[in-house]
């Protein structure tokens, strides 16, 4: 029988080491660009715990991720606004943190790319984020939270870290250890 190949780049795949380039005006509202963030939203809707993935888990160098529509479903819900909005997946192009709390926190963390490994990192708890939409009108978002830590998370992807290297501890999902 054939193995099927992760859709997802994991940890030892050379693409999650390099710096990722920027998206250039060109490339703004491409066929091109649009057919990855289509592939991204797919890989991150078949990912029952993902909440975001960055443009080189699925072996494309460039400084894109997006967040799934949930994410902000629920921070919706944490300001208590009366009505229930669907919010659809949020693409971040060429994104730079501009503004990082001084207070920090220690965090569980996971990946889609280390598969059953988590770790505890130390995040800011806010974060702002500079970039992109897909036509490259340039917008600011302000996260706290799981948001805080997904823009650093994400960020750090496109510079070619893994959560794994700054995690203070690591261990297994005990979900995925045999018990022989």
């Amino acid at each position: 029988m054939k193995e099927v190949k992760d859709p997802i780049e994991q940890a030892g795949a050379v693409v999650l080491r390099h710096t990722a380039k920027s998206v250039t005006q060109k490339e703004f509202n491409s066929r091109k660009l649009k057919a990855l963030i289509t592939k991204m939203k797919k890989a991150l809707r078949n990912e029952e715990y993902g909440v975001a993935i960055a443009a080189p888990q699925v072996d494309v160098s460039l400084r894109l991720f997006l967040v799934a529509g949930r994410v902000f479903e629920a921070e919706s819900k944490n300001e208590e606004r009366a009505e229930h909005v669907s919010m659809e997946d949020r693409v971040f192009i060429n994104p730079e943190l501009i503004r990082l709390s001084r207070k920090k926190a220690e965090m569980s963390e996971g990946c889609l790319s280390v598969r059953g490994k988590y770790g505890s990192v130390l995040r800011h708890e806010r974060a702002t984020v500079r970039a992109q939409d897909e036509l490259g009108n340039t917008f600011t978002y302000h996260g706290s939270g799981l948001l805080a830590q997904i823009f650093q998370h994400e960020v750090e992807h496109l510079d070619g870290m893994l959560f794994i290297d700054k995690a203070e501890r690591l261990w297994n999902d005990p979900d995925l250890v045999k018990n022989d």
